[in-house]
């Protein structure tokens, strides 16, 4: 019996070592809100690494499909695709943004709202084959809110409309 107790104890740490954290720092988290009807947003945020690692799967509660995109300049038209793995060379920080690389969330389940927090689960890969996961909680942001790097629509002066 005592046998059984220490093997599976030593089965369950093995396991809990194999789902371990990765040794990725997350900075500054955050979703774009959306409005109501939307079916799309994007997650954003800084990744640090400390060994080489690859995110190689997103996946998010709130999203029937969450990718890893890349925005690219493609003859004179900007582009967005998916990408099967972002690198996190170790020691370099990645930052995810609009723009550039981001986690797109799509097919949403309801409104993502300011305020809320959005659970992002970050798989990441090394070298060596190892999977490991990271949840994130990442803050929603209203479009045009400090940090979201899309400036707010000046305010339109109404007092001359004959409305």
């Amino acid at each position: 019996m005592k046998t059984l107790l220490i093997s599976s104890l030593l089965a369950l740490s093995a396991s809990a070592w194999a789902q371990a954290p990765a040794s990725v720092d997350v900075k500054d988290a955050w979703v774009r809100a959306t409005v109501a009807q939307q079916k799309a947003t994007g997650a954003f945020m800084q990744l640090t690494a400390k060994a080489d690692v690859r995110v190689v799967e997103v996946r998010s509660p709130v999203a029937g499909i969450a990718q890893i995109h890349e925005m690219a300049l493609d003859k004179d038209v900007m582009r967005m695709r998916e990408v099967k793995g972002l690198a996190l060379p170790a020691g370099r920080t990645v930052e995810l943004k609009p723009g550039g690389y981001h986690v797109m969330l799509m097919d949403l389940k309801g409104q993502v709202k300011a305020g809320d927090v959005v659970p992002v689960t970050l798989v990441f890969e090394g070298k060596d084959g190892q999977r490991s996961t990271l949840e994130v909680k990442a803050a929603v942001r209203a479009l045009g809110s400090a940090g979201s790097a899309a400036p707010a629509a000046p305010a339109e002066d109404h007092s001359k409309h004959k409305h």
